[in-house]
């Protein structure tokens, strides 16, 4: 009869000499970086770090992250907008918008994201609200609503200084993180130019895109009640974090300041083959004196795993199985939680074909187990 065992073993995933390839610096203490806010969040929902994460406060251009989220919520790419007087006279940040040009969505999009130009932000609200900032900005607000974001209020698509227009490194680093799980604004933001048909070329506001390899992408923001400030993920050897800082003092205070925190985020996760086909997971029994079936895993399995994190290994495989056993056959199965959060799932395979004794060798087993009782019994 085949019965099933449930195994459970724990591993210390991430300490000295633990299975798999460390392939990140070992973690530092939390850094304090210079700025007046940051957030840090691990892809598997850790907190790495914060300091007056739930402050409000201004946010300047990263709010054009909601502004891209929204419109893509209501508009096609390829929808064309008429440039009004009002967008064309938004300042600071532009792309030099025409009153009455024509332009698709995409080309706004980018020019929004790359260069972080207010009038294309305007452009787009007024196109998706029919004319009206309002009803856009109703539609940020129960956008970030429905995203969680407690502590924040939008009143412009754009960011420029309001009153009332407030986040927090919390909620951008959040925001920031959906708003990379959209491919078009995930490729929009990774582009360190942009060009519009008759106009300049359009450089990144983002300085760490073409300077620091693990960047992936994210939005810059700076007004005066902003200060200098970004939300951005990073991402090295299969682990990516987000983070936020807001408020720095300068330019450069907020590239070193949001480096540091995302370095900090990369160096809390390692490299951990939670699944190894190297090893034996289980040896159910078979009969007539064959060999017992060893259990492994058909390939490896390998995933970041968070520092000082332990991880339970679950086996479910039969004590014993009927012959013949081919090799590859699935006969069990091993699961790998942190918590209880699944982390990886293989099936459990034979390593190698066992076959079944033919008559004669039965009944050779049968006198030898007959012989070895007997003698049992007179010993």
């Amino acid at each position: 009869m085949r019965r099933a065992v449930l195994l459970a073993a724990v591993l210390v995933a991430v300490g000295a000499g633990s299975a798999g390839a460390v392939t990140v610096q070992p973690a530092a203490e939390a850094p304090s970086v210079a700025a007046s806010a940051w957030y840090l969040l691990g892809n598997d929902g850790a907190v790495l770090a914060s300091h007056n994460a739930r402050e409000q406060r201004a946010m300047a251009s990263i709010t054009k992250l909601m502004t891209a989220l929204v419109v893509l919520d209501h508009a096609q790419l390829s929808d064309v907008v008429r440039v009004n007087q009002r967008a064309a006279a938004v300042g600071e940040s532009t792309i030099y918008l025409r009153s009455g040009e024509e332009l698709t969505v995409a080309q706004l999009l980018r020019g929004m994201l790359v260069p972080s130009a207010n009038d294309a932000a305007e452009a787009l609200a007024l196109y998706v609200g029919h004319g009206s900032l309002d009803r856009f900005v109703a539609l940020m607000n129960a956008k970030a609503k429905e995203l969680g974001l407690r502590d924040t209020r939008f009143t412009n698509p754009h960011g420029l200084d309001q009153p009332g227009h407030v986040s927090s490194a919390r909620d951008v680093t959040v925001l920031v993180r959906r708003a990379l799980g959209v491919p078009f604004i995930r490729d929009a933001l990774a582009r360190e130019t942009y060009t519009l048909p008759g106009r300049p070329t359009f450089e990144t506001t983002d300085d760490l895109l073409g300077s620091w390899p693990p960047l992936v992408a994210g939005k810059t923001g700076h007004t005066a009640d902003a200060g200098w400030s970004e939300t951005a993920a990073a991402s090295a050897h299969g682990a990516i974090v987000y983070g936020a800082v807001l408020g720095s003092s300068s330019r450069d205070a907020r590239n070193d300041a949001l480096r540091e925190l995302l370095q900090y985020g990369l160096s809390r996760y390692r490299q951990i083959r939670v699944v190894d086909p190297r090893r034996i997971y289980a040896r159910p029994t078979t009969g007539y004196g064959q060999p017992d079936v060893e259990l492994v895993a058909p390939k490896a399995v390998v995933l970041p795993v968070r520092t000082g994190v332990s991880l339970e290994e679950r086996v479910v495989a039969p004590t014993s199985v009927a012959l013949p056993v081919r090799k590859g056959q699935q006969l069990g199965r091993v699961d790998v939680y942190e918590r209880e959060r699944l982390l990886a799932s293989s099936e459990l395979v034979a390593a190698a074909s066992i076959e079944e004794p033919g008559v004669v060798g039965k009944a050779l087993w049968y006198a030898r187990r007959t012989a070895d009782n007997l003698w049992g019994i007179v010993t």
